[in-house]
């Protein structure tokens, strides 16, 4: 490993030679992301039968609402995460703080999966639910952040884009493995199985991977040290006047980002409560969105990287948009299979890849003393205020209107912010483009 050192940072750097960093970053980083996703996310699959283990009430209803209450209560402690573990990132490295993350998300999933229900143990149960959700969020809180810092700073600098999108496709990938489990879970036991004890070994699969995962992650190399251009590394002074405007933007777009995915890992809920669809079929339904969702998010990365950040989030955005109603209008009149698989699998499609292009757009906008705290605060921020919201928010309206087409105006309404907040964003890939948007030689972008 070369190693060289700079007069503003008298520290040791991996050198350019360095360049098989890059495959080992990114299968180690979303390896661990997809476990760690895997286990906070599969509670939404089970959220009807994890609510009738620990919040029994005589009206579904309540108890419903209830496991979705839960299930935003690790929404809570995602900022408080991303702070310490995202600062922890900036000032140690990398793989200390996603390791941390995963070691805590390890013992929060297995903590909830072996709790006894509510008719065992009583008052403790709700308790210790709600407990492992927090320490979960806590975790997943200081994951992101780190993790997408570590693959933009792997990776070569005309390859950007296409490293960093593992980090959302990554996320589908969780999303997909939960609802494959939960498909053929629904097709081999019995519903009284599902709803006694279904749910537990779904989160024990999860488990299971722990340890392959923790090994990973500890073992990876460093990349907070690793020069970004061929150009001494500096310690900027101060914040630019920049920063806070990408933040801000950055801040929009992710939680118009957290809305459209949790609504989408709702369409299970949905399915089942709204449509009064077959539970295979509700399954299917988030199975076949989030399948379709891990190849759009790596398309936006690479076409990101090929003509830029701004055109892949605007356009893709815009035809999302015009999407959204009518294919919800679509399901809420048919119910059919076509149209819930179909239908959401081709807005998946468009509506996935714009935030591709922003993960990088924004990991690149940001500077690097300070990229894995302001990523994974705005992104936990986002995500607990909107996130932890959307699902609760969603059933309660739906609840109040009888309406199918909530979650489509939900949509609509998040995704205009979002496209507002694109629009103003900068244009931060290193690359000089003409008119036609053909390909230029590749310059270095000033360093933030």
């Amino acid at each position: 490993m070369a190693r060289q050192f700079t007069p503003e940072r008298m520290e040791p750097v991996l050198g350019p030679a360095d360049e098989r960093l890059t495959r080992r970053a990114v299968l180690g980083a979303t390896i661990g992301n997809i476990i760690e996703f895997y286990d906070f996310g599969t509670y939404s699959f089970f959220a009807i039968q994890i609510g009738q283990a620990f919040f029994p009430a005589t009206d579904q209803f309540v108890s419903l609402m209830l496991s979705l209450g839960t299930f935003g209560a690790g929404f809570v402690t995602r900022p408080i995460g991303a702070i310490v573990l995202g600062s922890y990132s900036d000032r140690a490295g990398r793989r200390p703080a996603m390791t941390a993350s995963f070691a805590m998300m390890s013992a929060a999933v297995l903590l909830l999966a072996i709790t006894p229900s509510y008719e065992a143990i009583g008052l403790a149960a709700p308790l210790l639910a709600i407990f492992a959700r927090l320490l979960q969020g806590f975790a997943l809180g200081g994951e992101v952040g780190p993790t997408t810092a570590y693959l933009m700073e792997a990776a070569p600098t005309k390859a950007r884009g296409l490293a960093v999108s593992f980090q959302p496709a990554s996320q589908q990938v969780a999303a997909t493995a939960g609802a494959l489990v939960g498909e053929i879970l629904s097709l081999t036991m019995t519903s009284e199985a599902l709803n006694a004890y279904g749910w537990r070994v779904a989160l024990l699969l999860g488990a299971a991977t722990l340890p392959f995962g923790f090994w990973l992650r500890s073992v990876l190399p460093e990349t907070l040290h690793r020069p970004e251009a061929p150009v001494p590394v500096t310690q900027p002074e101060g914040r630019r006047p920049t920063d806070r405007r990408i933040m801000s933007l950055g801040f929009v777009i992710l939680a118009s980002c957290t809305i459209t995915t949790y609504v989408t890992g709702y369409m299970t809920t949905y399915a089942l409560n709204t449509l009064r669809v077959s539970t295979p079929l509700a399954f299917a339904t988030t199975l076949i969105s989030n399948t379709v969702g891990i190849s759009a998010a790596l398309l936006g990365g690479l076409l990101a990287d090929r003509v830029g950040r701004r055109r892949i989030m605007i356009w893709p955005q815009v035809t999302a948009l015009l999407m959204t109603y009518p294919v919800f209008l679509w399901i809420a009149e048919s119910r059919s299979a076509f149209a819930l698989l179909g239908g959401l699998g081709v807005l998946t499609l468009i509506g996935t890849i714009p935030y591709s292009a922003f993960y990088v757009s924004m990991a690149e906008g940001l500077p690097k003393y300070i990229r894995g705290r302001a990523f994974a605060t705005i992104y936990a921020f986002a995500i607990a205020i909107f996130g932890g919201t959307a699902q609760p928010i969603v059933t309660w309206l739906i609840h109040l209107t009888g309406s199918a087409l909530v979650p489509a105006w939900y949509m609509l309404f998040a995704g205009a912010a979002a496209l507002c907040a694109m629009l103003m964003m900068p244009e931060t890939a290193p690359l000089n483009y003409v008119p036609d948007h053909r390909r230029t030689a590749v310059t270095p972008r000033p360093l933030p």
